[in-house]
């Protein structure tokens, strides 16, 4: 132990009656009974003890101290006459004959109660996030993600996989983000960026005749926050693995994942290897969503036929998809409320109707349905629900019902355990929303499925482009998606072919990534990779809904750390140094 204690707070038991102890801490409470008695509840990193002050100097010694001081308490062990047995110390308490202030707090009010923090305003808590962190309910959140990352490098480390660093200061690269860039003193006029993802760097090791690669890499993204996505930087677990298939990277996540959820989670059960496989395009049709909750037993049901020269103008001669929910006894009230939800989270008003208690169609739209027309598409036993939504939000709506209407309706969600799939056959290319001309889908550095030949057949227009599918993948769990991965596209003359159908020459690609580019020149394996998000891992294990309760200091909504006060103005000697002039923003 320390200087300052023989035993920390959260390890005396019955069997240290008796014996002189040295504990310290932070002063969490201070009860005073009477002129002669007071009761103090000592915490540290690893609990709580109580102490009982019985003497005039030791009552004076505290009440003197403002809450959360650090103290160091000198005394001897007891047995309490009251146990307390949601404490593990507590079958005992120490009474002090010393006790010495190491640290003073300064403030007679907190900004809030230790113990109750999480109830505070969030910008609060994150100005006093060192606070924060004193809450036992918020540190077990940074433990886990200790544990967690413990464990993720003990079980790549088992797969044969080696934990190399790559740059930070590097070039700025077009990967989909925005990038953070950092000025150069010594070469005004030029920038290096924060890596958005080691992927160049991984790729490079691949090629340099490493053969497993892994890191707990930073990543850094000038992007806005949600509740599973931090602003600014995050970690992802790095992997990248040289002469590997697709099937070689899906074995690898199988092996190392399932266990640590199992181990760390708040449920104890993750999906067996191996995990259950679903096509980009069907997992939009029948889930309305590439990031499915396989926990939820519901679907989408394209019932297009039964809305076909309907009456029902909003649904009439387009596509719509119905979401079928046996066994629902919500009132028309909550479904209109869930569907008012729905529509605020997709875009996409929702419609319904339902089969009574008696088997007759009722409610909603009802008067629109043709019950043997609908028979044909959909099961409509008693007590059942049907939400539908209509054009081209259509898939996007019935996604929302699914995970809205599967946690509202007793029976189809199964919340105790972890459910992973993997999203396969992603399209390598779509048509951009601004631009309206062909643009890669996804990531660029993908092999397309089908090589070099299906490339030069959508240049000499013998298939549409739109129908080539990238060796790319995602990891889903939960309906969160942890990570992107793919087979690369290791080869320059497919690499420069795949650009060329999206307007960008090969100079363009020698420009633009120059060093991976060159390396692959040299003779490149084949390789994939993917590279699953920590923080949303420590996320769902820690059974969370915003990703800043397990980064031990996140930034806030608009990418401030206000407890730091970043970002700050600079002096003007540093901007002279870097060349910069600041000038204003028209607004």
């Amino acid at each position: 132990m320390t200087q300052n204690r023989t035993h920390n707070c959260g390890e005396l038991r019955a069997e240290n009656v008796g014996e002189r102890v040295r504990l310290a801490g932070w002063m969490e409470n201070v009860r005073e009974v009477s002129s002669n008695l007071s009761f103090v509840v000592l915490r540290d990193f690893y609990g709580t003890t109580q102490i009982v002050c019985e003497s005039e100097a030791m009552i004076s010694a505290v009440k003197s101290l403002n809450k959360e001081s650090t103290i160091a308490v000198e005394g001897v062990v007891r047995e309490r006459s009251s146990k307390n047995p949601k404490q593990a110390t507590g079958d005992i308490e120490i009474v002090p004959d010393r006790i010495e202030v190491l640290g003073r707090c300064r403030y007679n009010e907190l900004p809030f109660e230790i113990n109750r923090s999480r109830e505070a305003d969030e910008q609060v808590r994150l100005k006093y996030r060192y606070l924060d962190l004193r809450n036992p309910e918020v540190k077990k959140n940074i433990i886990l993600r200790c544990n967690v990352v413990s464990a993720l490098r003990e079980a790549m480390t088992r797969e044969g996989f080696l934990e190399i660093t790559t740059p930070i200061l590097t070039a700025s690269s077009p990967e989909g983000a925005r990038d953070y860039l950092v000025p150069s003193r010594k070469h005004h006029g030029k920038f290096y960026a924060l890596p958005q993802a080691p992927q160049q760097f991984k790729q490079l090791l691949m090629t340099s005749g490493f053969d497993k690669y892994f890191q707990i890499a930073p990543c850094f993204r000038d992007e806005d926050a949600r509740g599973d996505r931090s602003p600014g930087e995050f970690y992802q677990l790095d992997m990248e693995m040289a002469f590997a298939t697709q099937e070689d990277v899906f074995g690898v996540i199988e092996r190392v994942l399932p266990p640590i959820f199992a181990k760390y989670g708040t449920y104890d059960i993750a999906s067996k290897p191996p995990f259950r496989r679903i096509k980009y395009l069907d997992a939009l049709e029948i889930y309305g969503t590439d990031k499915p909750d396989l926990r939820i037993d519901l679907t989408a049901t394209d019932v297009s036929a039964l809305f076909k020269g309907s009456e029902f103008a909003p649904l009439a001669d387009q596509k719509v998809k119905a979401v079928v929910i046996s066994g629902c006894t919500l009132t028309r009230k909550q479904i209109e409320k869930l569907l008012s939800d729905c529509e605020v989270q997709s875009g996409g008003k929702g419609y319904w109707f339902k089969v009574d208690e008696q088997g007759a169609i009722a409610g909603g739209i009802a008067k629109f349905i043709d019950r043997a027309e609908a028979e044909k598409l959909m099961p409509l036993e008693k007590n059942t629900l049907v939400v539908v939504a209509g054009g081209q939000l259509a898939n996007k709506t019935a996604g929302v019902m699914i995970k809205t209407f599967g946690a509202a309706c007793e029976g189809h969600i199964d919340r105790e355990r972890y459910e992973f799939c993997w999203i396969v056959d992603f399209p390598m290319y779509e048509i951009g929303d601004e631009s309206g001309e062909l643009e890669f889908c996804h990531n660029p550095f993908s092999m397309p499925s089908g090589g070099l030949d299906v490339l030069l057949k959508a240049e000499r227009g013998e298939i549409d482009p739109l129908t080539i599918e990238a060796e790319q993948y995602d990891i889903v769990c939960n309906g969160i998606e942890l990570s992107s991965g793919a087979v690369r596209n290791h080869d320059p003359e497919i690499m420069i072919k795949a650009f060329e159908l999206v307007r960008l020459g090969e100079d363009d690609v020698k420009s633009k990534f120059p060093a991976m580019y060159n390396a692959f020149c040299y003779g490149a394996p084949p390789h994939a990779g993917v590279a699953p998000g920590v923080d949303r891992m420590v996320m769902l294990l820690a059974g969370v809904d915003t990703i800043r309760e397990v980064i031990p200091f996140p930034m806030n909504k608009q990418a401030q750390d206000v407890m730091m006060g970043a970002p700050s103005e600079v002096t003007q000697k540093q901007l002279d140094e870097l060349a910069i002039k600041i000038t204003d923003m028209e607004e």
